[in-house]
């Protein structure tokens, strides 16, 4: 109730002609001040109207008039300066520490805005407006949609601004560990910055010039070499992996990540770890610096051509170490480079040009993100069937971070597509 109560502050919706103090004085806002989020007044800097006197402070809301000693405020110096107690229900008179009473007034919420926010806020439904998107403003819509990319935008670039901090701010081995953690796409995330975290890049950096060690550092730190079973007897590229990986980690006291932490359930065959692994040693021995050349690159292309690398030629025929299959190419797919664009190339860019000042890296990562078509995901296809029109992966960034930061936490009251059907 009291989260209602400022929400229908915040934004003006209260009955205004019934809005009196309890002394019978009306109330007008002229400003409904800040929303606070840390200790002290819900808001900061309000401007009312009492009566004919012009007020400026903060104002205090609490469900029952009574909460404001069960809270303590009555001993808080820092509730003096509250100029008004907005209240559901008017149960006790309040003072501030010097014993002056504080003005009050009871807040009246429409019928029908009551009604809305109470539809919202019960539906058991993962999107609770999903059936009423679709009677939502298209340009409404976009800004909201533009403000919600920003935001993941945002919050991708915070993740990397930590990882920045803990690689003592090498922009090279926190694109490694980026780039390596969304190769696990998903499933195998975790697993995959793991592995990253235990394998520094100035190692893969040494020995770039010899795939086999460089295969070898990688799934040896994986730790999928040791697999001692009969069916690898015969393997000569994995005994030779395992030779390498042996010299390898003993020469940099390498400790390997658990092996099962590679999760194999429900995944094709073309995302097996092996192989998503094989691919990944074959990016990084591509190229001299990664970071640096897609930097340099304006084309998305380009950038695009960079992770079309085939791995070594075992993996023509192989998923795994245990037994050969059909042969098949094993280049990362389209869609597979697309996400890799979207969630580690878009937001380390976008995350360098803010730490370094440099907005043209920003603008080039809005750019790319607007090129690029949609995601294809059960998000995705819920909001379209909801009747929201989808263009490319600027649109379905947005959409993502609405079902998992406003939607999945029942975040409505703070949701402009919450707002305006609260409103109408």
């Amino acid at each position: 109730m009291e989260s209602m109560l400022q929400y229908v502050w915040k934004h003006r919706l209260y009955a205004e002609s019934d809005f009196v103090t309890a002394d019978g004085e009306p109330v007008f806002v002229i400003d409904a001040g800040i929303p606070n989020t840390d200790a002290g007044p819900d808001f900061f800097n309000a401007k009312i109207r009492v009566g004919d006197r012009v007020w400026a402070g903060n104002v205090e809301i609490h469900e029952r008039a009574s909460d404001w000693q069960a809270h303590g405020h009555h001993r808080d110096e820092a509730y003096d300066t509250v100029i008004l107690h907005v209240v559901g229900s008017d149960d006790t008179p309040v003072y501030r520490t010097n014993r002056e009473r504080v003005p009050q007034a009871v807040m009246h919420i429409p019928g029908k805005i009551r009604e809305n926010i109470a539809w919202l806020l019960s539906r058991d439904t993962p999107v609770p407006c999903a059936g009423r998107i679709c009677r939502v403003s298209p340009i409404y819509l976009s800004d909201w949609m533009t403000a919600l990319a920003s935001e993941r935008l945002e919050r991708k670039a915070a993740d990397i601004f930590a990882r920045l901090e803990q690689y003592t701010k090498d922009w090279n081995e926190v694109f490694y560990i980026t780039l390596m953690r969304n190769f696990g796409f998903g499933t195998n995330s975790d697993a995959f910055e793991w592995l990253a975290g235990s394998l520094p890049y100035k190692y893969i950096l040494k020995h770039r010039d010899n795939p086999l060690q460089v295969e070898a550092l990688f799934f040896g730190q994986a730790g999928l070499l040791s697999e001692k079973s009969s069916e690898n007897a015969d393997n000569s590229y994995y005994l030779s992996l395992c030779r390498e990986y042996d010299f390898l980690s003993k020469k940099y006291q390498l400790k390997p990540v658990d092996g099962f932490l590679f999760k194999k359930l429900r995944t094709r065959p073309v995302n097996f770890s092996h192989v998503r692994i094989a691919q990944a040693a074959a990016v990084w021995m591509s190229h001299d610096v990664l970071f640096s050349a897609i930097l340099e690159r304006e084309n998305m292309n380009d950038i695009r051509s960079f992770f079309n690398v085939l791995p070594s030629k075992y993996w023509d025929t192989h998923y795994h170490f245990r037994y050969a299959s059909a042969a098949k190419k094993k280049c990362m797919g389209e869609n597979a480079v697309n996400i890799i664009l979207i969630n580690t190339v878009i937001p380390v860019l976008f995350a360098y040009g803010k730490q370094k000042n440099l907005p043209v890296y920003c603008d080039r990562a809005l750019k790319f993100l607007e090129k690029l078509p949609p995601e294809r995901n059960s998000i995705i296809t819920f909001f379209e069937k909801a009747g929201v029109a989808v263009r490319n992966a600027y649109d379905t960034q947005a959409l993502i971070q609405l079902r998992r930061e406003y939607c999945d936490r029942k975040k409505c009251l703070y949701c402009r597509i919450g707002f305006r059907m609260i409103g109408n």
